[in-house]
């Protein structure tokens, strides 16, 4: 498995989106807080957003409890 590790600057959902893109990513692995509904609806969830919107296949990972 051959892994990157990059640092960009601005919103997380975009940059992530953009890193997919440019760097011809084929899996996009994220991690997941797990936070109810409320609170995604009012702070937006990185992980769901580039789940519908990058270019490769998203794996989200949660934490077990």
């Amino acid at each position: 498995v051959v892994a990157e590790t990059l640092t960009e600057v601005g919103d997380p959902k975009d940059t992530i989106c953009q890193a997919v893109e440019k760097l011809d990513i084929h899996l996009l692995v994220l991690g997941s807080h797990g936070r109810g509904a409320l609170k995604r609806a009012f702070l937006g969830s990185v992980s769901n957003y580039c789940v519908h919107n990058a270019k490769c296949p998203v794996l989200v990972v949660r934490k077990p409890a």
